[in-house]
């Protein structure tokens, strides 16, 4: 059958004239992309008057990020990106991403992540120590902090360190907050003189600021290395022309690890305690299963394979608050979904709602650990689960993410219990990843 024009793509419903479908991507983007695919599975989405076409269907995601990833490249989201994080690797256009990813590798190496395990460790017990049995802990706020410092420490020698972690401590959650507004609004308004643009330029600003001056700071130490991030990155060459990044490029990718690094773990781990709390027989599998490995509550690198409950309980959470939006562009005129698409046509993709929809998961919408069970896997596509994307642009930084969130979930539920607070409601809100609002809950210490 022959390919038909993406004029012949079925419209969303609820367009208004000149806006399109701005208003309920902005006021209720989680629903609005989940009650897309009910409309098909190649639906058509208006921003303004720029057509943005959606992939509902794990087969069709699948051929956008990787049978025929080679006509597409980084979308609108990205691009609206580039005033942050520049050409990196979220961002970079295909020859550009191929370089900066085969120098970045090694800093992701199994053997890297291993030695960066001993901080996760010890800034999750740190956390852990501080508090007080009954304590009412703002756990969100806590977990970002952790994942914050972690992350700089990982990054950067522990001499300059604090400044970059102060800085991405309060400028990346402004970044984040308004990152998928700026994807589904209008370019123009950007320029806008209002409160929003104006703190998203100056967060964006300082950020890029504290990066340049450590990268300047390691300059002056000259050749010291100090085995952390920065220091491999600046000492990254090309195999095949000796080539290096420059200290723009270096920037920029330390300022997207920040970004995208930092949200990632801090939700995860917020939304486990809080399933957790509701959910005491998985809970107590939970920790019958840290208790086996890791008697003392530390937890090694090396126990982490041992940990077959613990990722399916990561597993079930990152299925369940999962990226909201991923763009790409057409690059090359490609076929997909019977549709010729042409040169510019974007397109758009939701991990969240392919995740949760009822044609891959029985009761999407329900925490359950157990579906990633070897048996109850059998059959489902293994396109139908992708936290970290795939293809050739799947996150460099899925091992580590993972990882710190097992090594922070084994330490922290070893010490203590989480209560929810009576009378309060957690919402869930779409950033980077959809992520609670606000989660204060009471802390029970299990070793009274």
């Amino acid at each position: 059958m022959a390919a038909t024009s993406a004029a012949a793509v079925p419209r969303a419903p609820g367009r208004i004239p000149l806006i399109g479908h701005v208003l309920p991507l902005v006021r209720r983007p989680l629903d609005f992309m989940q009650s897309l695919r009910h409309t098909g599975d190649f639906v058509r989405v208006d921003v303004g008057t720029l057509p943005i076409y959606f992939v509902n269907s794990a087969e069709l995601t699948h051929e956008l990020l990787v049978t025929k990833a080679r006509h597409l490249d980084k979308g609108r989201f990205f691009v609206r990106a580039r005033v942050l994080v520049g050409d990196s690797l979220p961002t970079a256009p295909s020859h550009i991403h191929k370089r900066h990813r085969r120098l970045m590798q090694p800093s992701f190496h199994q053997a890297k992540i291993a030695g960066y395990a001993a901080t996760m460790a010890a800034r999750a017990r740190a956390m852990a120590d501080a508090w007080t049995d009954g304590q009412t802990v703002q756990v969100d706020q806590e977990l970002a902090e952790f994942s914050v410092g972690t992350l700089a420490e990982t990054m950067f020698s522990a001499d300059i360190s604090r400044p970059a972690a102060e800085a991405v401590r309060v400028d990346v959650p402004i970044l984040l907050r308004y990152a998928l507004l700026r994807a589904v609004t209008p370019r123009l308004l950007d320029h806008l003189p209002i409160p929003a643009n104006r703190r998203f330029n100056q967060a964006a600003k300082r950020l890029r600021t504290v990066i340049d001056d450590v990268i300047a700071a390691s300059h002056k130490e000259g050749d010291v290395d100090y085995n952390d991030l920065l220091s491999m990155l600046l000492n990254a060459r090309d195999a095949d022309t000796g080539e290096k990044l420059t200290d723009r490029e270096i920037r920029d990718e330390l300022v997207a690890i920040m970004f995208a690094g930092t949200e990632t773990t801090a939700s995860t781990l917020a939304w486990t305690f809080h399933e957790l709390a509701k959910a005491p027989e998985v809970e107590k599998r939970l920790l019958a299963e840290i208790d086996e490995v890791a008697p003392d509550g530390n937890i090694a690198f090396e126990d982490l394979p041992k940990l077959t409950y613990t990722r399916q309980v990561i597993d079930e959470i990152g299925r369940m608050h999962s990226v909201p939006l991923l763009m790409r562009r057409v690059t090359k005129p490609v076929e997909l979904a019977g549709h010729r698409l042409e040169e510019g046509t974007e397109l758009a993709f939701s991990l969240y709602s392919l995740h949760r929809d009822e044609r891959l998961y029985d009761d999407p919408h329900t925490f359950d650990p157990d579906r990633w069970l070897p048996e109850r896997r059998e059959g489902r596509p293994r396109e139908g689960y992708i936290p970290f994307g795939a293809g050739n642009r799947k996150c460099i930084g899925d091992g580590f993410a993972l990882t710190e969130i097992a090594i922070a979930m084994a330490t922290v539920l070893s010490r203590w219990r989480f209560e929810p607070l009576p009378g309060h409601a957690v919402r869930e809100v779409a950033s980077a990843v959809a992520h609670p609002d606000k989660l204060p809950m009471r802390v029970v210490s299990r070793r009274t």
